[in-house]
């Protein structure tokens, strides 16, 4: 009886199904779907990836190209050793090196901050063209199949047969 009555409200397994795809169409009037949208905003980002990497495929190798990128190893580098080279000076000269180091503590501190700011980009931007060279996103696959899920709706009897 209890079948019977469901069958007639709802019009069988199809008519559930048709129930509750129109009950989720009537909830995203109101509230979109999130999982789509994030479905939707991971392939506009995998898009504009890809679209971006293809500038990047070919890389010219001329005299100028090496030059700049001589030039980009040097201020790392040149940093670690004038660190190491500021410590001897202080050895060496210390009156001089007071002096300098006095003559530091002057700079206005605006200053300060702008410096900072040169050098936390130029490393920033380095570390950025390194991340952009790897490949970050794989290709995603498709989820495994739910066996669960697989098996319940193989044990549903078929819409509009009676068991």
């Amino acid at each position: 009886m209890m079948r019977a009555l469901a069958r007639f409200l709802f019009g069988g397994a199809g008519g559930a199904r048709a129930l509750g795809q129109s009950v989720t169409t009537m909830a995203e009037v109101f509230r979109p779907n999130a999982t789509r949208a994030l479905e939707l905003g991971h392939d506009a980002y995998i898009a504009a990836h890809s679209s971006h990497m293809t500038e990047f495929q070919h890389i010219r190798a001329g005299r100028f190209d090496a030059l700049v990128n001589g030039l980009n190893r040097l201020p790392r580098p040149l940093l670690a050793l004038g660190t190491l080279a500021l410590f001897g000076y202080a050895m060496a000269d210390p009156e001089g090196f007071g002096l300098r180091m006095t003559a530091l503590a002057l700079v206005p501190e605006p200053l300060w901050w702008l410096l900072g700011a040169v050098v936390a980009f130029y490393f920033g931007a380095r570390e950025t063209h390194y991340l952009r060279g790897r490949n970050i996103i794989p290709p995603t696959a498709p989820p495994p199949e739910n066996a669960a899920l697989a098996q319940w709706q193989a044990s549903m009897p078929a819409a509009g047969h009676d068991p």
